[in-house]
């Protein structure tokens, strides 16, 4: 593959090399393996359930430890709105206000999305400020048909020339209405962290945002913080970063050629959110907390979602203060063949970890290692909710290539449908990933781990996309929290549904977490 100067000055000016992409190229034309399935984590198999007075210890063991703790909530933001405006926009494409009513393209598309917003509209965090900018554009608005102005009123919603909602970021768009304003994802972020992610009365909140996004946000803080401070009685370190362009992958054509842009040089793509572990590897917390910036709930909900999230900080902190003292324990090398059975109860009861039918017979050198081995790893904590048929990942056991079985995170479409066996396993999961993640990344001795050490890089994946009409392969980092964590030890708990409120499209917002 011999690529231009040009070209080769475009992957250096990345922070790649031509290595790096050859190797891309080389993965599509070899191809990458699919999950292979042992069975669905369920409670009492991978899922742990907590009585209510087992959750109360747990949480209030974290608020006892968590002043002396360097806490930070990591929050995914990057995404623009524009999958929530799917059905918008498509609409907007191919009514014609002259040939139908609203009601007879809805029955004749089986629009019942559109139905749902049409009847909940009133109830939309920003149906006022679109009414009144709809008024600016449309002098006669009040005059037109009811069909008429639905039409204006999702033109301005939409259109580049007014609102342009579409290609906000989600996290600054309207999205809970109060007495007195309007809060976006953002704010209600903030609100969240000073209930469970401050210590000191001051939170760190990082969001991982597109660069051109950050003078907006930053503007949106300085509106709401004198307000979200009083209340809160918090102080806010927002911090912010991006995807970086080291972690952009090649596209290639159906034939797995590099695709080349009209000017000649190469054409990239960002590699999905799994490129977001370069964002978290720069952290040295103690505590992180992950959660998608849509997935938020107004105020009155907050403190049952904080309690579970309290929850989950209180099962890692015992959890790594007790694989820390093992580790210690390891590190002196004198210890009973009865302790070393010990840690391995701990590792399997504990933190789910298969250990070897062939432990027992190690030589106490080695059981050491492997116990060591096995220990000395960031940890995860995991809420899992019921699975109630939303798109997305879920909780499994997975056998690897070598025969290992263990805990994943696994996207729907990183399985071999194909296999019914494997289709199966995925059908009948009981539970489902809303992304809510706690995370310890550092070691018994207080590093921080490197966390592209515990990566399975044949967890990336293949996906098909579209440039200028034509079909392109482009290639995905193993994600955030499934490949990439992929050798982490992890802890899945089930957490009630009230704490899973993502807003995937504008009628999400109709839902009762999301209403005053």
């Amino acid at each position: 593959m011999n690529f231009t100067e040009t070209q080769i000055t475009q992957i250096e000016a990345k922070g790649l090399t031509v290595e790096k992409v050859l190797k891309q190229i080389e993965t599509f034309k070899s191809g990458l393996p699919l999950i292979n399935l042992e069975s669905a984590a369920i409670l009492g198999h991978g899922i742990f359930s907590f009585s209510e007075e087992e959750k109360q210890e747990y949480a209030t063991f974290y608020d006892n430890k968590k002043d002396d703790l360097n806490i930070v909530k990591f929050v995914p933001a990057s995404g623009a709105a524009t999958r929530m405006f799917k059905f918008l926009f498509e609409f907007l494409d191919t009514y014609k206000a002259k040939k139908d009513t609203i009601n007879s393209y809805i029955n004749k598309r089986k629009a019942n999305e559109l139905l749902v917003f049409g009847v909940g509209v009133e109830k939309l965090p920003f149906y006022n400020v679109v009414i009144n900018e709809t008024r600016k554009f449309v002098p006669n608005f009040d005059t037109l048909s009811t069909d008429l102005k639905a039409l204006e009123f999702i033109k301005t919603m939409l259109n580049e020339d007014r609102l342009n909602y579409g290609f906000s970021p989600k996290g600054l768009l309207p999205f809970h209405k109060y007495k007195d304003h309007i809060a976006t994802a953002f704010e209600e972020h903030l609100f969240e962290a000073a209930l469970y992610a401050s210590t000191k009365r001051k939170a760190s909140v990082h969001f991982t945002i597109s660069e051109i996004y950050k003078d907006v946000f930053n503007k949106e803080f300085k509106r709401i913080q004198d307000i979200v401070e009083y209340k809160t009685n918090s102080t806010f370190n927002i911090t912010y970063s991006y995807q970086k362009e080291e972690t952009d992958t090649i596209a290639v054509t159906t034939k797995n050629q590099p695709i080349e842009n009209s000017d000649g040089t190469l054409h990239f793509r960002p590699s999905g959110h799994g490129a977001l572990l370069s964002n978290l590897n720069d952290f040295e917390g103690d505590i992180l907390f992950i959660k998608n910036i849509d997935n938020v709930v107004v105020y009155k909900y907050e403190k049952e979602v904080a309690k579970h999230k309290k929850v989950l900080a209180g099962i890692l902190l015992k959890s790594q203060e007790q694989a820390f003292s093992y580790l210690k324990q390891l590190e002196k090398e004198n210890l009973t063949e009865v302790q070393l059975l010990e840690i391995a109860r701990f590792l399997r009861k504990k933190l789910n970890v298969i250990i070897s039918h062939e432990f027992e017979k190690y030589s106490a050198k080695y059981q050491i290692e492997y116990l060591k081995n096995k220990l000395n790893r960031p940890i995860r904590v995991c809420g899992m909710v019921r699975n109630e048929g939303e798109p997305g990942g879920g909780p499994f056991w997975v056998k690897s290539e070598s025969g290992t079985v263990s805990l994943q995170i696994v996207e729907s479409a990183q399985v071999d449908k194909k296999n019914k066996h494997q289709k199966n396993i995925l059908k009948n999961a009981t539970h489902f990933n809303p992304v809510d993640l706690v995370c310890g990344i550092k070691n018994y001795k207080g590093e921080t781990f490197d966390l592209y050490k515990f990566v399975d890089y044949k967890t990336a994946f293949i996906t098909m996309k579209t440039k200028t009409g034509k079909d392109i392969k482009a290639l995905e980092s193993p994600g955030l929290w499934n490949g990439s964590m992929a050798n982490w030890n992890t802890i899945f708990v089930e957490v009630p549904l009230v704490t899973f409120n993502p807003v995937k499209t504008v009628t999400d917002l109709l839902k009762a977490t999301h209403q005053v």
